[in-house]
Parts: structure tokens; sequence; C-alpha cells
């Protein structure tokens, strides 16, 4: 199959953007290229709103050496979009002419409805969150949208961006304590004609890059040992926390804090103070930060568009249907497992054992699909493969804690190296949460051992719990001497977890 690239081209009033997709098999998007400029558009923007010639020059240029990437590619599609600065220039249609005369490219310029609209599908197309408001800070503009069953319900466009309430309120590099108040009253005066708005107590989702910037900050004050951004969660008091520090920096430490590029030093503070005041205004239950944004909404609407929906029936589903694809995941093979794993947990919840509940099969049935990963890149350390792709990948639809969860239950060998893979991330895990995740590893750990030579040998499981002993007698249609060797070998490790004697015996189903 011939290799399929997609380029988007996005025109902030901040920053100019270029990424380029590759079509992976799975339908997945996966972005090989990502180009980025300050062009701060916003600051050529007259008070009559013409952007004056030399923004237009600053415009062509950075697109002239984007086109020069473009070209070295052989692009299916590529797309140009303009949001704010754009949107409000009064000679908008001039650069439009310009950029195609010069460049070539199309530009579209996005209303502040699509702009919001993108925003949300990239949401709730990356996310499981059911009802939340999202929050997009540009340079120029604030969108915002309240979803309810991830459906859209309400949006909104703000007059006002990091770069303009720089200009409105901030005459230095950083703004004093009285500047910020005074963009904190602003701020509450424009949330308040939102009568939607107010105390909705919902998830917060921060796109775009100030949000990012803010949360590579929190990550770098905490030391924080999990790979990813996307769906990371913060609360309250982190924003307050990073606010504050920043506070205290002049502009030559602030262009030097960890997470924080160089290029947002001046404007980081008054986006800050958006999240903080937009946090409180809605009295938000967290603040989550999504890592896709308008560019990919605008790609979710074209892969969604081809099965005539908008929003994927089931984000999680997706994300392991493409580690299904990309993994080459034996589907016959993992619903042997699974099937086998789940007769063990539910004989273990009906009698109490290994304190697993009803809450828990999501995460067991997971656990089981991964279960082994790491086997594609090297069998002999598949387990450490298997930790370290699970716990290290985005999953869309996974916060950062259930991932490291799967990647814990998926990836269980010994309880060694449980300890082992959980030590930077104990304080994460009371001790009983952690216990649960062990045992659920080893009780698929042996459902895997059922199917050790993949041929669904086993039709059924009969479990017995006495006081010290579990009997199982498992019902097989062909010949079972490797399962036996593999079950008798690998059936220690439920043992230790549930400090109980297995006894398993093999018969032939008739």
């Amino acid at each position: 199959m011939s290799k399929e690239y997609y380029a988007i081209i996005d025109i902030g009033s901040n920053t100019v953007r270029l990424v380029i997709y590759l079509r992976e098999k799975s339908g997945r998007f996966q972005e090989i290229e990502n180009v980025k400029a300050v062009a701060r558009l916003r600051n050529y923007l007259e008070e009559t709103n013409v952007l004056n010639q030399d923004g237009i020059e600053v415009l062509l240029k950075i697109l002239k050496s984007f086109k020069e990437v473009t070209d070295t590619y052989d692009l299916n599609q590529i797309i140009c979009v303009a949001t704010a600065t754009i949107r409000q220039a009064e000679n908008q249609q001039e650069i439009i002419s310009e950029v195609e005369q010069r460049i070539g490219y199309n530009i579209q310029t996005l209303s502040e409805e699509e702009e919001a609209y993108y925003g949300y599908l990239a949401v709730v197309n990356s996310t499981a969150i059911e009802e939340g408001i999202t929050v997009d800070i540009g340079g120029g503009s604030t969108e915002i949208t309240y979803f309810e069953n991830r459906e859209i319900k309400h949006s909104h466009s703000f007059p006002f961006g990091a770069l303009t309430l720089k200009q409105m309120f901030v005459k230095n590099d950083v703004p004093s304590e009285k500047e910020m108040h005074k963009v904190r009253d602003y701020l509450r005066e424009q949330f308040n004609s939102l009568p939607w708005l107010k105390s909705c107590n919902v998830p917060l989702i921060g796109i775009g890059g100030s949000a990012r910037n803010m949360v590579q900050v929190d990550q770098a004050l905490k030391s924080y040992p999990l790979a990813g951004l996307h769906q990371y969660r913060m609360y309250e008091n982190d924003m307050a926390f990073i606010k504050n520090y920043l506070l205290t920096l002049s502009f030559k430490k602030l262009q030097k804090v960890e997470g924080l590029t160089k290029d947002r030093a001046d404007i980081i503070l008054p986006a800050i103070e958006v999240f903080h005041s937009l946090y409180e205004y809605v009295d938000s239950s967290s603040f989550i930060l999504s890592r896709k944004g308008l560019r990919d909404g605008i790609f979710y609407e074209q892969l969604t568009h081809d099965f005539g929906i908008s929003v994927f029936p089931n984000v999680i589903e997706e994300s392991f249907n493409e580690l299904a694809v990309d993994f080459d995941i034996d589907y016959k093979h993992v619903h042997q497992v699974t099937d086998i794993a789940l007769k063990l947990f539910e004989e273990f919840r009906m009698q109490g054992v290994g304190h697993v509940t009803k809450a828990d099969v999501g995460l067991l049935k997971r656990g089981a699909f991964v279960f082994n990963l790491g086997e594609y890149i090297d069998s002999e350390s598949s387990s450490q493969h298997t930790f370290y792709l699970l716990a290290n990948r985005t999953i869309d639809g996974l916060l950062h804690q259930e991932r490291l969860k799967i990647a814990l239950i998926a990836s269980y060998k010994s309880k060694p190296i449980f300890k082992q893979y959980l030590s930077p991330y104990k304080h994460w895990f009371v001790k009983e949460e952690q216990k649960k995740l062990r045992t659920l590893g080893a009780m698929i750990k042996l459902a895997f051992s059922f199917d050790s030579t993949r041929r669904s040998i086993v039709d059924d499981l009969d479990i017995d719990i006495q006081d010290e002993d579990i009997n199982i007698t498992a019902y097989c249609n062909q010949e079972s001497m490797p399962e036996e060797y593999q079950v008798e070998k690998q059936k220690k490790h439920l043992e230790k977890a549930l400090k109980k004697k297995i006894n398993v015996v093999f018969q032939p189903h008739e």
C-alpha cells in the first residue's frame, strides 16, 4: 500500500505551524513533521484592523519556507487555515490573494464557530470525557465550548488571546501583581456574559500551546516520571502554584524555565490567568490537557465523514483497535485469554477472593487484550517492552494513571519485576490498589498459560474455591500437555498474590 501524506498549515495570531501526517494502516494519522514559526501577526494589526505590509511579508516569508518542506512530499491533501488575526483583518481578501499568487496556498479563514467546533471535535474524539468545557487560547482570541454526553451544547469566541491580554494590561515583559489583578477582573467580566459557564463543576480541557507549556512546567517541577502530555490532569492548587512561582522570576529567568518555550515567556502568565480564572468560575473538577486541537479536529472531521458520523462511538475501543493493528495482535488468542481470565475473575469476585470488584472488569479486559504486547518486539524481554510501550504511549481515552494501571497488569511477569516497574509511581496507589493490580496481572498471566500454544484448546473451566485451596478443572478439546506444563510453571504467581494453593486438572471434554 502506498503511503498517504497529508499536511495542514495553521496561521495563528502568535505562531504559524506546519504539520505533516502519515496515515497509518490502522487509519490513524501519525505526525511526522511539525514546524513552528513565531510570527506574532497580532502585533502587525493596525488600529484600523488592517494587517500592515510588514506583517504580510513576515507571513509570506514563513509560508515560503513551509512550501519548500511540503514540496518534498507527495501530498494527498494540503489544508491551510487561518484564525483570529486574518479573520479580523479588513484586508483579509488581499492577504489571501497575495499568498495564493506568491506561494500557491489557498487559505481557508475559519469563523469563530468553526474554530471552537474543531477544538471540541478534537477533544471528544481523543478523550473519554463525557461532559466538559474546552478552552483554546490563541494569540488574538479564546474559544470555549461546553459539551454534554459528548455533544456540543454551547460555543463562544472571546475577543482576547494571550497576546491581546499582554497588549491591553502588561507594560513590561513580566506582569506585576497589580496588572494580573486587572487581567483577572477583565476576565471575570467577560465570563459573566455567558450564563451557561457559571459553576458547571465539570472538567476544564485546555487546548493549544499555552496549555501545553503550563503542563510541561508542572511536569518539570514535579519531576513527573511518565511520558506524554495528552490527558495529563492538574488541579487548582497546581495552577496557583505555577502562576505564583513564575511571578517571582525575572524575564531572563522566565525564559529559562524548564518546560516553557522561550517565545511564550512574555505571554504565559496572562494565559495561565485565563485557565486559573476560568477554572474557578466554572468551579471545575480538574484541568485536563488535550494535546489534540484545531488541526486534529479538522482531520477527525475528514476521518469520521466517511462513516457518516462526527464523533467516534467509543474512543478507548478505537485506541485498542489501533494497538491491535500496530502490533499484530491475535484476536482469536486475545478472546480466548480474556474468556478464561473473566471466568477466574467472576468466580473470585463472587467468593470474595483477591479483593476484586465489578468495577475492575474493564481493567481486566483491557489488560488481557494487550497482555505480553512487547512480544512483537522481542519475546525474551517481552515484559519490559510491554510495560514501556503501554506506559509511554498516548492511548486516547485513558488518563495517565489508567494507562499506567494497564501497563502494570499487561506486563506482569513476577512480583519483583512488578515492584520494579511500580517503584517510580508507588505514591500514586494505596497498598490495596497495588495488591489488586498485581492480582489482576497474575490472573491474566495464568489465563495466558491456558492458551500458551494459541490453539484455544480449553472449552470450559470448573472452579471450586475452598478455605486454603482453589481447584480448577480445565476441559480440553485437544491434547493439553504444553498447556499443562505452562500452567504448572506460572500458577505460583497467582498463588502468592492470593495466598492460596491452586490445583489444576486437565480433562478431555466429552
